[in-house]
């Protein structure tokens, strides 16, 4: 049975930070539709279109009839393991630091026989869970999991290896005066982070959600997303401490382009939603970079809170949404740029929230309490994408099937 973390002791200023290190990354073209769907938490194999044959590994023609027609479709994620081995050494230095490292096959019940990570809590010849997960390098790999839940489960080497537990993190908080702040600190404390810091711009002025901050343990810190300086030293402080940051500084005003006056909302939008998330990227990126593989609080993700119209505009919120989809873009930027030292960065789309600024809008709307179980699972899960709320997991469904209809739909109704 995996033996339950315990709290790491201070760690030592004189000792050297762990370098990070990566599983190989290289894979073959076919093989990137097994990240993609890694990346939204799906369990999915490439189909043959012609002969219905669900192959592993990925490859350019089907092994059963030679057909091109491989799309990637969701499939079960049951089966049975086969064999098994515990690798005690390795030529890949990642794995070296890591060892003992289980792997086995597994035959699915779909059809292929999987080559696998393997959980510690899988038993020989089990009938076990497949799960799609993203390694450090950022592609998708196949880890095998019991098929019942075990005591502890989250704290297996390899499965945390995989993603970005709070359990036993400390966790930062960019904008505490978000409607929702309150909601996401709980949360982060239920799942076990240590600490949790939560930003407060504009200290002078009272802050609602202070009393509720500091109730779920909370440790509030000055911090301006706006104010490059005020970032620079919240980042001298604790950037060496953080190991989730999680980006809910927004500045959200209705209208698009016509509805506007000026383009003075729309910069504070920009500054706020855009260049903000530089600002904290530029100040404290390297320092989560460089601890990658700092132990049990490692630092492991970059969560950003985005609009899902981020991707494609709607009137009613058009200018708001233009600063969104420009979040998005540096987003991926980051997501590039962090990739090497294995720091993931997380996207959760949500759809109107329940606040004042949404409250034309009808129903259903998000909820703080959805947003922080979303974040919550997606960090467990180590995904990159998240979808919450009904809107958001709608709007994902129409823009796979046609982006183009999509933003005509969305143009036609003139609003969210």
């Amino acid at each position: 049975m995996t033996t339950p973390l315990t709290p790491p002791p201070r760690k030592d200023p004189l000792k050297r930070t762990v370098s990070p290190t990566q599983p190989p990354g290289i894979r073959s073209r076919a093989a990137h539709g097994l990240t993609a769907a890694a990346a939204e938490g799906r369990f999915a194999l490439q189909t043959c279109a012609e002969c219905g044959t669900v192959q592993y590994p990925p490859r350019d023609a089907c092994c059963n009839c030679l057909s091109v027609d491989l799309p990637w479709r969701d499939v079960s994620p049951a089966g049975t393991l086969l064999a098994e081995t515990t690798v005690q050494t390795s030529v890949r230095l990642y794995f070296r630091e890591r060892t003992p490292w289980r792997v086995g096959s597994v035959q699915l019940d779909a059809g292929p026989v999987v080559i696998c990570h393997v959980h510690g809590d899988v038993v020989p010849n089990a009938r076990v869970h497949l799960r799609n997960l993203l390694d450090r390098s950022g592609q998708g790999v196949i880890l095998a999991l019991p098929e019942e839940r075990t005591d502890h489960m989250a704290d297996d080497p390899e499965l945390r290896a995989m993603s970005s537990d709070p359990h036993l993190r400390r966790v930062l908080i960019t904008d505490g005066r978000h409607p929702f702040a309150p909601d996401l600190a709980a949360a982060l404390k239920a799942a076990g982070a240590t600490m949790v810091f939560a930003g407060e711009p504009e200290t002078w002025l009272p802050n609602p959600n202070r009393a509720a901050l500091e109730a779920a343990g909370a440790e509030i810190l000055p911090l301006d997303v706006t104010d490059t300086k005020s970032v620079e030293r919240m980042a001298g402080e604790i950037g060496g401490k953080a190991d989730i940051l999680i980006n809910t500084a927004r500045f959200l005003r209705p209208g698009g382009v016509l509805a506007r006056g000026g383009t003075d909302v729309a910069r504070d939008e920009m500054n706020v939603n855009y260049l903000g998330l530089m600002r904290l990227a530029q100040a404290f990126g390297p320092a989560m970079c460089g601890r990658t593989a700092d132990g049990v609080n490692s630092a492991v993700a970059w969560v950003n809170i985005l609009s899902v119209y981020a991707r494609t505009n709607t009137p009613a919120y058009g200018c708001f949404n233009a600063s969104q989809a420009a979040a998005l873009s540096l987003a991926q930027s980051m997501r590039a740029e962090f990739r090497a030292s294995g720091l993931r960065v997380m996207n959760v789309y949500t759809g109107p929230t329940e606040e004042d600024w949404y409250q034309p809008l009808p129903p259903p709307k998000v909820t703080g309490t959805a947003l922080a179980r979303s974040v919550i699972s997606g960090l467990q899960q180590g995904l990159e994408d998240v979808w919450c709320g009904d809107v958001a997991k709608d709007f994902n469904e129409r823009f796979r099937k046609d982006p183009k209809v999509l933003e005509i739909e969305l143009g036609q109704e003139g609003g969210e």
